[in-house]
């Protein structure tokens, strides 16, 4: 008895990842990274995670080690970005190629506060979009006339994103130009991510877990103190987020 042939429906997605570069030694880089997952809770929690090791002189052992390490800080990795064929098994992540880059996300070190607040770059981890991001349309400009609620993750590469409303906590939008809140920012906001250095984030009440602007981040504890819960801009000269009240 012959059966008719189904045909099989696969699909293009498109997302956007998280790309950890790590350097050596390896366990300094951890402690980093731990200092981060503290500092901003949540942020690799349900995350498309790629390893990149492209810069790195690493055997099969130590690379499988890396993924373990990672692992049981909760940090899934989806791909292995730059690994040789050999350094590769079964039981280790694909390897990835042809990721296209997005703004680097460069986290504040431990002693961010102990240099007037200024991040630096050459910490763990970037953005990149290595398959349509989430949110697309052929606008310069997405405006949300509701909250954007926790968990839900609001992605606009193509310009500004404006809200109607508050960004809760554990919630997270990423534009391609400025991020305006016309209500409280407790979320997770990231402007400029694909190499606008001009994009800025503008709110009424800055109470934000995670802010960046091309890829310079501030977590809340690096935040001023005296512009907690007000209205506030942000901007980036010569590498580093400035803030003012907005009157």
């Amino acid at each position: 008895m012959l059966t008719e042939a189904r045909s099989i429906r696969i699909k293009g997605r498109s997302f956007l990842a998280v790309v950890l570069t790590p350097d050596l030694p390896f366990e300094d880089w951890l402690v980093r990274l731990d200092d981060l997952a503290a500092r901003s809770a949540g942020f690799f929690l349900g995350r498309p995670v790629v390893l990149d090791v492209s810069d790195l002189s690493l055997d099969r052992a130590a690379l499988k080690a890396m993924v373990a390490a990672l692992g049981g800080r909760g940090v899934r990795v989806m791909g292995i970005e730059g690994a040789r064929p050999s350094q590769l098994d079964a039981s280790m992540p694909p390897g990835m190629v042809g990721g296209r880059p997005a703004a680097d996300v460069e986290m504040p070190a431990a002693d961010a506060q102990a240099h007037a607040q200024t991040p630096g770059k050459a910490q763990p981890a970037e953005v990149r979009e290595v398959v349509a991001p989430v949110a697309r349309a052929a606008l310069s400009s997405l405006v949300l006339h509701e909250p954007v609620r926790s968990g839900q993750s609001i992605v606009f590469p193509e310009g500004d994103v404006t809200v109607i409303g508050s960004i809760a906590s554990g919630a997270e939008v990423i534009a391609g130009g400025s991020i305006h809140v016309y209500g409280a920012l407790r979320g997770r906001v990231l402007a400029g991510s694909i190499g606008n250095s001009a994009a800025r984030i503008f709110c009424r009440k800055l109470e934000a877990e995670l802010l960046a602007i091309d890829g310079i981040y501030k977590t809340a504890d690096d935040l001023p103190a005296e512009l907690r819960g007000q209205a506030a801009q942000l901007w980036l000269e010569n590498d580093a987020i400035m803030a003012s009240r907005l009157t």
